[in-house]
């Protein structure tokens, strides 16, 4: 798996929304400024993120971003596949035995593993609260 610029720029964002807690927002500019990114580019991963379901998009001069749903029931992974593929199968080249292409099957799979098991709260440090 391959994480290119848009996929950092949503994991920015993802982690933007996160720290808002929940019902707070965030707009593109600001995530955009806090990290150096075109305001262009941040709309668009905005746009991304709420088609994917992943973020609510409120309109007018009171308006914004926000999870939507809990930070801790979307994951890395989530934000992730949203802007990125999988590598395709056969994409090393030649491989007469297959080895070289089962290895790289196994380390993409264990980082989508990992990926999967990071919830966005723990990812900017939120804790649940005690009992629940």
């Amino acid at each position: 798996m391959t994480v290119g610029k848009s996929a950092r720029y949503a994991l920015y964002a993802a982690m933007g929304l996160a720290r808002a807690g929940p019902g707070g927002q965030v707009t593109s500019a600001e995530i955009a400024e806090r990290y150096g990114i075109p305001t262009a580019v941040m709309a668009k991963v905005f746009q991304q993120l709420v088609r994917r379901g992943l973020a609510v998009g409120t309109r007018g001069p009171r308006g914004g971003y926000r999870l939507a749903r809990k930070g801790s029931s979307i994951t890395v992974l989530d934000v992730l596949d949203a802007f990125e593929s999988a590598r395709a199968p056969g994409s090393l080249g030649y491989d007469a035995d297959g080895r070289l292409r089962r290895v790289f099957d196994e380390v993409d799979e264990l980082v989508r593993c990992t990926f999967a098991s990071i919830a966005l709260d723990t990812l900017v440090g939120h804790r649940r609260a005690a009992g629940h």
